[in-house]
């Protein structure tokens, strides 16, 4: 244990352990709830956050299994450890309901990633399908033994409900008889000891045979056993005796199996009570916007937004505006922080927030602070926060500190977090400052992180002339005059004694003549201190407005630039698209002057024509500043060779050199020439050439072994490619004197299909075309006839 229970109880920590064991669903994980204490081994610490920061994220998910109807198994295992133990049937229905939630759990982590810590607990869960089924078979919801534990219980119920069936029958046609039916003061058949009896007016005693059971208490009716119903009343009686011992058997039959796996149950109950408490704990964690602090090594405490959880708790819920953020920062090399101010500023609170803070990391919950915090895991934590009178001991206030202080120092070390309150009161001041002094000179020597509070103006001033020990003010609203219970460092806070009484009400004569007795000096002085944590707030509040008002200016700087890159790609992607069009229009602008010129009667001028071509190309450069530009991949060549192979940046096509002219190259792409200038070429690394092939072997490949192809296949071109192909092909046919063609273009909207047969309109060597047949593919294919005059 990291403290004493007394530390446990002043920190509060047993209500804190009460809201945890609320957020549990199973008996066993309550009860370890309620038992919870701090865990001395980090190790231990760190599993047990991990295993809390999985529970958030499956509660983040909408996820997390069903552990309630499980209930607290240690005693009822106890009990049954002697030979020949029996277990009533109620409490068999308790490990019945055990059993199947500590199944499901185990179904349900079996569906998780298996490499978190909690699915791995709960692959520790032991199947017990033997101990299921018999109890499942045996027990039913409400705790009785069913007919189906047994054939002979099953027989033996069955029996038994035949005979009390004929025995009420007799009884009812007794009751209902002529010449019996007036013997009896009601129509009614009741039992008396164990035996059915029907209700005899006593002043016809000896009119019916039968033996009397009981009378009334008025002895006006006698309950009285007919003798036609004697025997079936013994049978019953013997029934219901052998069913007794059927059940006592296969109780203590069950008893035996709950017997031989009671380790394994005892076993599955601690697993699944852990995941219980760490899911309950990631409830909580929710409930009050928790997280799991870094823990160092170092003796460092950065606890930033920490809110106390017992001060946000209210009716067992949660609301994160009734405590405020508060931090609390103590650097490595500050060994006690001095916390000064007026009453009820909340100095006490930032110490015990930090005390429970410490508790409940050793505890694995997490901490509502920012998730930035870090916190060193003291291993000591030594507390004196309250009254330590007792009468019973003859103990002062001040005396009971003093005990509580010498406690601490025997055990204090690096390791140690010492928390006092209201440090050197209860005796005369300047005595009980010089008395705190020489404790905080100890507790420095020996290492530990103190935190103090207290109104004594000589401890702040021994704090401010200590390198070590660092001064802190609970703030105060200049304007209101109210606290806002945050912690401002640096400098002492005002205790505003007067301040406080004349807010609280105290009568204004009393306030103003305390001013005089206090003194002017000592009045300005706390005035002073005043108006420095004033201007502290102000300069802490401007830098705040200039950090968000920086953090605006660069979120508005991102906004304008991403919104300056869509702008460009947008713009981009615009010219891409027209310049597209604009080469689909010229493309199929020049198949229609080609068309044009077949369909005059007379041969085309060949200056007319290279007129034109020369007008198409000059269209094009026109388009070219408005293309997007090709990021450069190669290198601008320095030295080039004859048959080396080069890119063309721009038309990003492969070329091969053919000859220099002097800063143009002149290149052969597709067998047509063309010039380049050398800044537009990439040269390949390593370079990369090709051996031009003799010409007049490369005439006599094309003349011997060029064949041509009846069909064309367009399905998926664009009207402009399509067309040229088109053209091309129709040439070949001609050639290779092809009587009909196919062209293949597909149905589609229909546009490649109209432009083909445009084009196929305008060819002079076309005498005809036609869709092929419906069995040739229809509409999808066009078939021309082909003229060789």
């Amino acid at each position: 244990m990291i403290c004493n229970e007394a530390a446990l109880q002043r920190l509060e920590y047993p209500r804190l352990r009460t809201l945890l064991a609320g957020q549990t669903q199973s008996e066993p994980g309550y009860l370890q709830a309620e038992q919870l204490v701090p865990l001395l081994d980090q190790a231990a610490v760190e599993t047990a956050l991990t295993e809390v920061d999985e529970a958030v994220r499956w509660l983040l998910d909408g996820q997390a299994p069903s552990l309630g109807g499980c209930w607290n198994l240690s005693a009822l295992l106890g009990s049954v450890r002697a030979e020949g133990s029996l277990i009533a049937a109620e409490d068999l229905l308790k490990i019945a309901q055990s059993l199947r939630v500590t199944g499901d759990c185990r179904l349900w982590f079996k569906a998780q990633n298996q490499q978190l810590s909690l699915a791995q607990i709960a692959a520790g869960i032991t199947a017990l399908p033997e101990l299921q089924r018999r109890l499942q078979d045996s027990i039913g919801s409400r705790g009785e033994l069913l007919d189906s534990a047994s054939f002979e219980l099953g027989d033996l119920r069955y029996q038994i409900r035949q005979t009390r069936s004929r025995i009420k029958q007799q009884l009812d046609q007794l009751l209902t008889g002529d010449r019996s039916s007036s013997l009896f003061q009601e129509r009614l058949i009741t039992t008396r000891n164990n035996r059915y009896v029907v209700p005899l007016k006593s002043d016809c005693r000896g009119q019916l045979k039968g033996f009397v059971q009981d009378e009334s208490a008025s002895g006006q009716t006698l309950f009285l056993e007919p003798s036609q119903v004697l025997e079936g009343n013994n049978r019953l009686q013997q029934l219901a005796r052998e069913e007794q011992r059927e059940e006592r058997r296969i109780l203590l039959q069950l008893a035996e199996l709950v017997r031989r796996d009671a380790t394994l149950l005892h076993k599955n109950q601690t697993f699944l009570a852990r995941i219980d408490l760490r899911f309950a704990a990631g409830r909580l964690s929710l409930s009050y916007h928790g997280c799991r602090p870094e823990l160092v090594s170092a003796s460092i405490i950065e606890l930033k937004q920490a809110r106390h959880p017992l001060l946000m708790e209210v009716d067992g819920s949660f609301d994160l505006s009734a405590a405020v953020e508060i931090d609390v920062l103590l650097g490595e090399d500050c060994q006690a922080l001095v916390i000064s101010g007026p009453n009820t500023g909340g100095k006490s609170v930032a110490l015990k927030t930090l005390g429970l803070f410490l508790l409940m990391v050793r505890s694995g919950l997490h901490v509502p602070c920012h998730a930035d915090s870090r916190l060193h895991l003291y291993q000591h934590l030594c507390v004196d926060i309250g009254d330590e009178q007792s009468i019973a001991q003859n103990l002062s206030t001040f005396s009971g500190h003093l005990l509580k202080v010498r406690d601490i120092l025997e055990q204090a070390d690096a390791e140690t977090l010492v928390l006092l309150d209201e440090a050197g009161t209860g005796t005369d001041p300047a005595e009980g400052a010089a008395l705190v002094q020489a404790v905080l000179d100890q507790l420095c020597q020996l290492g530990a992180k103190t935190l103090l509070t207290t109104h004594l103006g000589q401890l702040k001033h021994f704090a401010h002339g200590q390198a070590t020990i660092e001064n802190a003010a609970v703030e105060f609203d200049p304007e209101t005059l109210v606290p806002t219970y945050r912690l401002r460092y640096g400098i002492p806070g005002a205790s505003s004694a007067l301040t406080t009484a004349s807010r609280l009400g105290l009568p204004k004569q009393v306030v103003q003549r305390a001013i005089q007795y206090l003194g002017q000096e000592e009045h300005d002085h706390s005035a002073l201190l005043s108006r420095l944590n004033t201007r502290q707030q102000e300069l802490e509040h401007e830098l705040l407005q200039a950090k968000q008002s920086r953090l605006e200016a660069d979120a508005a700087q991102q906004l304008r630039k991403q919104q300056l890159r869509q702008l460009k790609e947008r713009k981009q992607e615009i010219l891409l698209r027209a310049t597209r069009q604009a080469d689909e229009l010229i493309a199929v602008t020049e198949s229609h002057m080609k068309q044009l010129r077949k369909r005059k009667p007379g041969p085309t001028p060949p200056q007319q024509a290279v007129d034109e071509r020369q007008q198409f190309a000059a269209a094009r450069v026109d388009l070219t500043p408005f293309k997007p530009k090709r990021k450069r991949s190669g290198t601008i060549p320095v030295a080039l060779k004859v048959g080396e192979l080069v890119r063309i940046a721009a038309l990003d096509i492969e070329a091969q050199v053919e000859r220099w002219h002097g800063e143009s190259i002149e290149l052969q792409v597709g067998g047509k020439r063309m010039r380049q200038p050398i800044g537009a070429l990439e040269q390949f690394s390593p370079r990369r050439f090709t051996s031009a092939p003799k010409r007049s072997e490369q005439i006599s490949r094309k003349v011997t072994d060029r064949q041509t192809s009846p069909q064309l296949k367009l399905i998926g071109q664009r009207v402009d490619e399509a067309l040229a192909q088109l053209e091309r092909f129709i040439d070949d046919a001609v050639l290779a004197n092809l009587q009909l063609v196919e062209i293949v273009h597909g149905s589609g909207e229909g546009i490649l299909r109209r432009a083909v047969r445009e084009h196929l309109g305008g060819e002079r060597e076309v005498t005809a075309f036609y869709a092929a047949p419906i069995s040739q593919g229809g509409d999808n294919i066009t078939i021309a006839e082909l003229s060789h005059q």
